[in-house]
């Protein structure tokens, strides 16, 4: 079930980016609701103070928003290191729960459930940052178009126009390619659950590269660059923050 929520949830992101994102026509405003006032507006603020300070380079108030907005989901990301840690510990008894019930996967699962349940563990709390930066990268649409809208000309980074897609497909491959390298490091360093749910998690860091790869083909490069900036900043406290998801001496606690 956990498996086609999660492809449900990215369909739908890919009907709202592709149609839900009209022609934007003014600068965001923060008296014009919750949505604007506290998602949209604020990056919008960011990123134009970011500019002015960093010499009218938008691609470098990019860059320094991304940290922003990665700073402030740091908990989230101390939280999943430290579930990861905890599944670690659980291995031992996975593995059993594995072995007596190879035969029968629905029992299998359920063992497998009951134990996560008693341990406090949530196995899916990995796709938790992940599944916040979606409605933030809405918003960071939103608000780069009302950048362009107020800066039109000089909204430009490198060889881009930042309120068009990549004409050479450079960054949306980048994107793609990069958002592959940070799941697969992230999944290298995460202990291994039940099967099914192996699967589940298997199959959404195949999906998702794909997904960047159409946002950046698609949507404004500025979108494309947030992202790509945002995977060298995960591949960084990958490693920053890994004894707070390995277990020291595994081997020997597992006998």
């Amino acid at each position: 079930m956990k498996r086609y929520l999660a492809l449900a949830f990215l369909l739908i992101a890919v009907i709202i980016v592709g149609t839900g994102c009209g022609a934007v026509t003014e600068p965001p405003n923060p008296h014009n609701g919750f949505w604007e006032a506290f998602f949209v507006y604020p990056l919008y603020f960011l990123l134009v103070k970011a500019k002015d300070l960093l010499f009218g380079q938008w691609g470098l108030a990019i860059l320094v928003v991304t940290l922003l907005v990665r700073l402030l989901i740091l908990p989230l990301t101390i939280k999943q290191y430290k579930s990861t840690r905890a599944m670690q510990l659980l291995q031992p008894e996975l593995k059993i729960i594995n072995e007596k019930y190879k035969d029968n996967p629905q029992k299998r699962q359920e063992e497998t459930m009951k134990l996560f349940q008693k341990s406090g563990v949530n196995p899916l709390a990995g796709c938790l940052p992940l599944l916040i930066q979606m409605p933030i990268l809405f918003a960071f649409y939103r608000a780069i178009m009302g950048v362009n809208v107020s800066h039109p000309e000089n909204f430009t980074f490198l060889w881009l126009d930042l309120s068009s897609p990549d004409p050479f497909y450079i960054l949306p491959i980048v994107a793609a390619l990069t958002t592959y390298l940070q799941m697969k490091i992230s999944m290298a360093q995460t202990p291994q659950g039940s099967p099914q749910m192996n699967q589940q998690m298997k199959m959404m860091y195949t999906i998702m590269p794909f997904f960047i790869l159409f946002i950046g083909i698609t949507l404004p490069s500025a979108l494309a660059l947030y992202w790509v900036f945002g995977n060298i900043i995960s591949i960084a406290q990958t490693y920053l923050l890994k004894d707070l998801r390995t277990v020291p001496n595994q081997e020997g606690a597992s006998k």
